[in-house]
């Protein structure tokens, strides 16, 4: 069966844009996830290098509460000093239950359907409530 949609309506799948138009909150700095710091902390020359032009460049970066806990998780003997640098090192933003409800909006929107983690949805609301990037992926 076909369906028909007259010449200048709105077809029933029109989705609106993703991202909202118009005037946007300025930028902040970025949120780094858990798996950019382990990309930093480890080397990996892309990731460190575009991690060092943001320094370089004065935009600040930031961690959660979050990302403490992944990385503790499994830092090896010898690298809690360095570790606990790095995130001395940086801005902290702190979760609350304003990004535990944007969180939980995001799992139940795209947790099926692309995969996300409570762990990620948290990032990425924090990022969001802060006016800051999220980096959930490779900086390189």
């Amino acid at each position: 069966m076909r369906f028909r949609v007259p010449l200048g309506t709105v077809s029933p799948w029109h989705v609106p844009p993703r991202y909202p138009t118009g005037a946007q909150p300025e930028l902040t700095g970025v949120v780094l996830d858990s798996d950019v710091i382990i990309e930093i902390l480890r080397g990996a020359r892309g990731t460190l290098q575009a991690a060092i032009a943001l320094e370089e460049s004065g935009v600040p970066t930031f961690c959660t509460a979050i990302s403490w806990a992944e990385i503790f998780a499994g830092v090896r003997r010898g690298e809690e000093a360095v570790t606990r640098a790095f995130f001395e090192a940086r801005g902290e933003v702190v979760l609350d239950g304003k990004i535990g409800r944007q969180a939980g909006d995001y799992l139940a929107r795209y947790a099926k359907s692309h995969g996300v983690e409570i762990a990620d949805a948290l990032i990425a609301a924090a990022a969001i409530s802060a006016s800051a990037i999220s980096t959930p992926w490779d900086l390189a």
